[in-house]
């Protein structure tokens, strides 16, 4: 049976991005004649641009739960379904983050150079990103939590994914970079009985503590760094700037779902947002949605060596001067894509690209 996967897809350059991962994914599958199938929600979930653009306060409210509780029902179907996978594009901040306390999500990034490998893995099921809100006359009151069940189990799948990067030894070093000062000690022991449970040292330590310490020594060969939002939110295109020489415009990502509703559903996304003001223009920047059709077609398709085919294209391209203007060219969206598809080549020849 060919396996299907599931597509997200949001307002802003989403629709746009769709059809980008799409064509990407039917290229793949034709490169290694295998098929791919994939089931769509039947919602186009907001932006911040989009909610604004349409409704008060109260309104923003409503449609911001009525999207986080379409996609978490659309995440556990599929998971129920057997659905491996999910592409998703960007959609707003708000009802992504009451999804991903709801499903218990982590992201992971693996930030690679030469010399070093910095595994991010973000904890984005708690802390002040999966708050709620509460108005007031002149105020808005945010209530959030940590917990040692969700700090318990970011640190198991932390362990697990370390070893899995690194099997012959695992990480070199565990950081976590959380702002614990503010938590009276409670976040301190738990990390210390996690810890001791693995039996590996883990260091919690102050967010600007964690910045100096990769400013000045930068990280060890094989460091991994667990991150609540508020730190690892803003740090992550920086640690792509200067550990990986990549820009977010063209990286994708993973999230993991913890909670046995959605467990081993595995969403895929770009690390760029959803672009409001170029939707329409055909000049998003399509590579990290190829990148991400690529990485699903590997990792659950059976397209062994859809990673390098992509990355060897990406490479025929550069050589050509081929991008959208953000990366420096003057192509389309559509030109960049038709110019990558053509250049896929599974069986390791050179790419050859016609003129564009």
């Amino acid at each position: 049976m060919a396996p299907v996967i599931g597509l997200a897809v949001g307002r802003g350059t989403g629709p746009e991005l769709a059809a980008v991962f799409e064509r990407a994914l039917a290229r793949i599958a034709d490169a290694y004649a295998v098929g791919i199938g994939v089931t769509r929600s039947e919602r186009l979930y907001h932006s911040y641009l989009s909610l604004k653009a349409d409704a008060g306060i109260e309104r923003v409210r409503e449609l911001t739960r009525e999207d986080a509780d379409h996609y978490v029902e659309f995440c556990r179907t599929r998971a129920a379904r057997g659905v491996p996978a999910v592409f998703r594009t960007a959609i707003n901040a708000q009802s992504l983050y009451l999804v991903r306390r709801r499903l218990q999500a982590v992201k992971v990034d693996v930030i690679a150079t030469p010399e070093t490998s910095l595994l991010l893995v973000r904890d984005e099921a708690q802390g002040f990103y999966t708050g709620d809100n509460t108005h007031a006359p002149g105020a808005l009151i945010r209530t959030m939590a940590f917990s040692r069940e969700i700090t318990e189990k970011v640190i198991d799948f932390a362990v697990r994914r370390a070893r899995e990067e690194w099997p012959d030894g695992g990480a070199d070093q565990i950081v976590m970079a959380y702002k614990f000062h503010l938590l009276d000690g409670a976040l301190d022991a738990w990390v210390s009985e996690s810890a001791a449970r693995h039996g590996v040292e883990i260091s919690l330590v102050q967010p600007d503590t964690v910045n100096r310490n990769l400013i000045e020594r930068g990280p060890r060969p094989r460091t991994m760094i667990i991150a609540g939002n508020e730190w690892a939110d803003i740090m992550h295109v920086v640690l792509l700037d200067r550990f990986g020489a990549e820009r977010q415009e063209s990286r994708c990502t993973e999230n993991i779902y913890l909670h046995p509703d959605a467990a081993r559903l595995v969403e895929y996304q770009t690390v760029h947002g959803s672009a409001d003001d170029l939707a329409g223009t055909d000049v998003v920047n399509p590579v990290a949605t190829v990148r991400a059709a690529a990485m699903i077609a590997e990792r659950h398709a059976g397209c062994a060596g859809a990673v390098r085919m992509v990355e060897r294209g990406l490479a025929s391209l550069g050589r050509r001067g081929v991008a959208t203007p953000d990366a420096g060219g003057h192509h389309s969206t559509t030109a960049v894509v038709d110019a990558l598809l053509d250049a896929l080549e599974p069986d390791g020849r050179p790419a050859v690209l016609a003129d564009s």
